[in-house]
């Protein structure tokens, strides 16, 4: 995660288009979170195989 939450906020907001709602900026911001806790876990080794994830909800692999 950065270290200069308020400079990445900048950067967020100012790539979003003029006419943002606030649902937009939040929805960009959960998706900048959601982003940022996956590549987390997966740099701490939390991950599952796609095809052990298939095989448990019975799904073709």
């Amino acid at each position: 995660m950065s270290a200069n939450i308020k400079e990445e906020a900048r950067r967020l907001i100012d790539t979003l288009p003029d006419d943002s709602t606030w649902e937009d900026l939040m929805y960009q911001i959960y998706v900048r979170e959601a982003v940022e806790r996956g590549l987390a876990d997966a740099e701490a080794g939390r991950v599952t195989d796609v095809k052990k994830v298939r095989e448990e909800f019975g799904l073709p692999t």
